[in-house]
């Protein structure tokens, strides 16, 4: 067969995703903070664009084809204007934001005035007000453990060189107030003798919170023992075998300490009033509050009885977008070239597209949300027991949208209502088995049903696995043994020995 060159004609067809489609997807997965920012900068780079005062936008008498730009008749706006926008390509889910189990706690249960019980402010991620909290409710940082710290070296050192180290020691400590690094290692970082290594330690742990600067955890309730003056023989025996206390060899301690019973549960009562992480009083950089997107309130009618959930956005950090139209036709009057007024128009149709597609986004984010209310109305009248199982799936199909799309809304926000602040995440919970056959259970339902029982649960007579199993089979759950062991590790509940330890000490009075 010989070489030669020809020419072909093909035709194919391919899915691309225009920017901005890209961009109203982008703005999906933004929660209601970043899409001030968001506005911010667009503010800055479009003159049309400006903040609205809340008073409908008056609209100048021009021609309609002279407002109309093809980007607002293009096929892919008019599908993100009407709630379409996944109908251009189906996206790919992210698997990590699928269903996964969450702790959770029931708040204490408070009857409502329309016969559902409600629990308190509290959640998860802590609660909000009557309306959430305002954007311009949020502090400035606390002070942290390092600028704490720093600020009473001055008069506490008593020559520079102690200061030096103490300084320097100051920025090793981690966020509970320790010093991981070994003493030897940070003198010779420093270019210093052992002797001043030493005497900038005993600076700093001589700073405020008392017990910052030790190097593990009897050191550190031995110096707030000191400050309370009860650093005794005794006490100093007991802090050199904290391994005895935590395996809970309590008679061999006592041995140790040479204490009678009554000494030896006031000094368990000393230790409990100290603090073994001093450091953590104090910010970390990342304790910033949630403010919620999402603001879910019960209505009711003049008896006060149950109407209906009311779904709404936060608009206390959504800023309303609008176009300036009087601006821009007094800029197209002074367009002399078509380059400037091919300019005007660019910034007149991303003005546009931008206003719609923020209209967009918060009908999207109302409607997932409202759906998800409507899908979990059990936990927010009874509480997490009521937590039913869900999936993307079956939110997508019941608004008529992709998977895709409710994963992307439900990323990065918050709902707020009157059990607490959660994730949207949070609401979409795998499902276990019941023990009739009939259905299935939210995990998160079955956790808190396992926190329940080992609360109260007779400190003589604490629940193994084996016997939760069977008390939750009472309950309507079918679960294995290994299942209740991971959902009891996953609250942070210890095993059956563990608790046995802990219930001897905390009855020793």
């Amino acid at each position: 067969m010989g070489l030669g060159p020809r020419l072909d004609l093909r035709q194919s067809q391919s899915l691309v995703m225009t920017p901005q489609l890209q961009q109203a997807i982008k703005l999906l997965a933004l929660s209601n903070l970043e899409i001030e920012t968001f506005i911010g900068e667009a503010l800055e780079a479009n003159p049309l664009l400006e903040v609205g005062s809340g008073a409908a936008e008056v609209a100048l008498p021009e021609a309609e084809d002279l407002r109309r730009t093809t980007l607002e008749s293009s096929p892919v706006d008019q599908l993100i204007g009407e709630g379409r926008a996944a109908d251009d390509r189906p996206l790919d889910i992210d698997p990590t934001t699928l269903d996964r189990d969450r702790d959770t706690g029931d708040g204490d249960a408070v009857t409502s005035d329309f016969g559902g019980d409600f629990g308190t402010a509290s959640g998860p991620l802590g609660g909000g007000g009557e309306d959430g909290p305002d954007i311009g409710e949020r502090g400035a940082a606390e002070q942290t453990l390092a600028e704490h710290l720093h600020a009473q070296v001055g008069p506490v050192a008593r020559d520079p060189v102690s200061a030096f180290v103490a300084h320097a020691l100051i920025d090793q400590l981690d966020e509970a107030g320790y010093l991981t690094l070994p003493l030897a290692e940070v003198a010779s970082d420093l270019g210093v003798t052992a002797a001043e290594a030493q005497a900038g330690l005993r600076v700093v742990q001589s700073l405020d919170p008392t017990g910052v600067g030790a190097r593990h955890l009897g050191e550190c309730l031995a110096l707030q023992a000191q400050e309370a003056d009860r650093y005794d023989p005794c006490m100093a025996r007991l802090l050199d075998n904290l391994e005895l206390l935590g395996r809970g060899e309590l008679a061999r301690l006592k041995r140790l300490c040479g204490v009678d019973d009554e000494d030896f549960a006031d000094m368990l009562a000393e230790l409990r009033g100290y603090d073994p992480k001093p450091g953590l009083r104090f910010a970390t950089g990342g304790g910033e509050p949630v403010v919620p997107d999402v603001l879910v309130r019960a209505r009711t009618d003049a008896q006060g009885r149950f109407v209906a959930w009311d779904v709404a956005l936060n608009q206390a950090t959504l800023p309303r977008l609008v176009i300036n139209r009087s601006y821009y036709v007094e800029l197209r009057g002074t367009c002399a070239d078509k380059a400037s007024r091919g300019w005007l128009s660019e910034k007149l149709a991303d003005a546009n597209w931008l206003v719609k597609a923020l209209d967009q986004r918060q009908k999207t984010i109302l409607k997932v949300a409202a759906e998800i209310v409507t899908q979990q109305d059990g936990f927010f009248r009874h509480g997490v027991a009521h937590l039913k199982p869900l999936t993307l799936r079956t939110v997508a199909e019941a608004i008529g949208m992709h998977e895709s799309t409710v994963s992307r809304v439900t990323s990065n926000k918050y709902l707020n209502c009157a059990r607490g602040t959660y994730e949207l995440k949070y609401f979409f919970t795998s499902g276990v088995a019941s023990a009739d056959g009939e259905g299935a259970v939210s995990a998160e339902a079955v956790k808190a049903a396992i926190r329940q029982l080992i609360e109260a649960e007779d400190p003589k007579a604490i629940l193994s696995d084996d016997t939760l199993v069977d008390l939750l089979k009472d309950k309507g759950f079918d679960l294995a043994r290994r299942t209740v062991a991971k959902y009891r590790e996953a609250i942070g509940l210890g095993s059956s020995v563990q608790r046995r330890r802990q219930k001897a000490l905390a009855g020793m009075r």
